[in-house]
């Protein structure tokens, strides 16, 4: 439990990182506002499989971010 713990935080700072690099103040705002209430809506689940499949769900969606900014800057 405590190694997920630590995936999930690794994960949200991951997430915050790339929102970070979004041009747009409003977007920005918007995805910030959508990964906090993601994580704090999902703080209280315990079982295991769910979080694994979060934590892959999370990460494709970081991926997504950004592979789209990449794209954006070029």
């Amino acid at each position: 439990q405590f190694l997920r713990r630590q995936q999930v935080l690794q994960l949200y700072r991951k997430i915050l990182r790339a929102i970070r690099d979004v041009p747009a103040e409003a977007d920005r705002r918007y995805l910030k506002d959508w990964a906090r209430e993601e994580f704090r809506r999902n703080k209280d689940a315990t079982e295991e499989d769910a979080i694994r499949m979060m934590i892959t769900q999370g990460n494709m969606q970081l991926q997504e971010l950004q592979r789209t900014l990449k794209l954006a800057k070029s």
